[in-house]
């Protein structure tokens, strides 16, 4: 039931190489080894996959890319000729068996729980929460890593734009030639899309996703003529004829309309500063094509995802860091999203697995994560389990929905976020927050590691 499928599902790669376990860094095959040479190997651990600040100074990110980590998950195991390979790169003294061990592994012992793909989620809060033999979830880590990172960065970036565009705009990814090699352009496609554009110019993509298809023409094919009655046909629907936010400063005025204004159905590129200046009273334009500040997402290259260690052998773990920000917070966990009269969700609440689930119309104490702030109280309107069970035991245990429909929840899931935590420019912080109880465990934690 809903395995990741090829194609358009929200579940399959498009461009799938069969299993992807050699990428990733070779300090995971060491670390493995030394698991595997201490007896450690098989101990169950839990990590979390998140990140510690929004992306381009906003307040929120989305999800994305669960459905390829599915799919990775699902194939994931070493071939004779990865360990033939593995072999000849690490060092000649590491034990053969060790080797024999590796063709044995692959994810039928991991479980994944994830917010739904598509989801806005906010800074320190888990994407993914992985669980399953120590070595084997350690040895997911890079992978995991590159899957979701730019997945999430670009289908966010999208999502400003369609709130710098509002609903009505029509908005067309056309970043191919500028993005980082085939696979990222593709998932470029692939992701803005998903966070809320309607159109890509690329071809395979539109083949490979189900993604409609619209593209403009280039200035070279404009100044390939010398007059209109060279024109044939000559009747020309007006439908995306410049890809240049000012058509005269491109050295086409003929892209113009005979009226001086912009027609309907065409189409100007730009960046989000510029996209609400399309907005003004006096034009006609319905779509807006964004290539390179879409693609390459200029104002932050990297959302900076982490996968961290939390709990091993049923033990917490902490990561102790002089810098506050990078410290971690310790033990299996369920996050609660918590709503607020008004139909907004107003906190994500961090809770150790043991304890009770908060309740809606019951007041709950709640400790700012950060720790600059005391305890503070606060009563949900609604209570929401924020992750669900994807990957139980190496098997999808969920159906997966498709990009479409991944699309339609990631414009719904922004919709309900309070407008104070969307502005483009200084939103509001989201309070991510923590139970009493977790907090007793950190700072017992915090105090030990001294």
């Amino acid at each position: 039931m809903g395995e990741p499928e090829e194609g358009g599902g929200g579940g399959g790669g498009g461009l799938r190489r069969g299993s992807l376990a050699l990428l990733t860094d070779l300090y995971q095959f060491t670390m493995a080894y030394g698991y595997w040479r201490g007896g450690r190997h098989r101990e169950p651990a839990h990590f979390e996959l998140f990140f510690r600040r929004c992306p381009f100074q906003g307040a929120f990110a989305h999800c994305a890319g669960l459905g390829e980590c599915l799919a990775f998950l699902r194939a994931f195991r070493f071939s004779p000729a990865d360990i033939e390979y593995l072999e000849s790169v690490l060092p000649v003294t590491t034990d053969k068996a060790f080797f024999d061990y590796l063709l044995t592994v692959d994810a039928s012992e991991v479980s994944v729980s994830s917010v739904p793909e598509g989801s806005v989620v906010f800074s320190k809060v888990p994407l993914f929460q992985v669980k399953g033999p120590l070595l084997v979830v350690q040895l997911l880590e890079t992978t995991l890593l590159c899957l979701v990172n730019y997945a999430s960065l670009v289908a966010t970036n999208a999502a400003r734009f369609r709130l710098a565009a509002g609903p009505h705009k029509k908005l067309m990814e056309m970043g191919l030639r500028r993005a980082q090699g085939p696979d990222g352009g593709l998932s470029a496609s692939r992701y803005s899309y998903m966070g809320g554009f309607d159109f890509t110019s690329n071809v395979l993509a539109g083949k490979l996703y189900g993604i409609p298809l619209r593209g403009t023409v280039a200035h070279s094919y404009v100044s390939s003529f010398t007059s209109l009655a060279e024109v044939n046909p000559r009747e020309w629907h007006p439908k995306l004829l410049c890809r240049s936010p000012c058509p005269e400063r491109a050295g086409i005025p003929s892209h113009r309309s005979p009226s001086g204004q912009w027609g309907p159905g065409q189409a100007v590129g730009g960046d989000q500063v510029l996209v609400p200046d399309l907005q003004q009273a006096g034009n006609e334009i319905d779509m807006i094509g964004v290539g390179t500040h879409l693609v390459t997402c200029p104002l932050q290259p990297s959302l900076g995802c982490v996968y961290k260690l939390v709990e091993v052998n049923g033990c917490p773990r902490l990561k102790v860091t002089e810098d506050k920000e990078k410290a971690t917070i310790p033990g299996s966990k369920v996050v609660y999203r918590l709503w607020d009269a008004a139909g907004f969700p107003c906190m994500d609440l961090l809770a150790l697995e043991e304890e009770s689930p908060p309740r809606a119309g019951q007041e709950v104490e709640f400790w700012p994560l950060g720790g600059a702030e005391g305890a503070g109280k606060v009563t949900p309107a609604a209570v929401e389990i924020l992750h669900r069970v994807y990957l139980k035991n190496g098997q999808v245990c969920q159906p997966l929905p498709s990009l479409l429909e991944i699309r339609n929840h990631a414009l719904a899931s922004l919709s309900k976020l309070n407008p104070a935590h969307k502005r483009l420019q200084e939103p509001e912080a989201y309070q991510v927050a923590m139970t009493e109880k977790l907090h007793i465990l950190l700072t017992a934690l915090q105090r030990d590691s001294q």
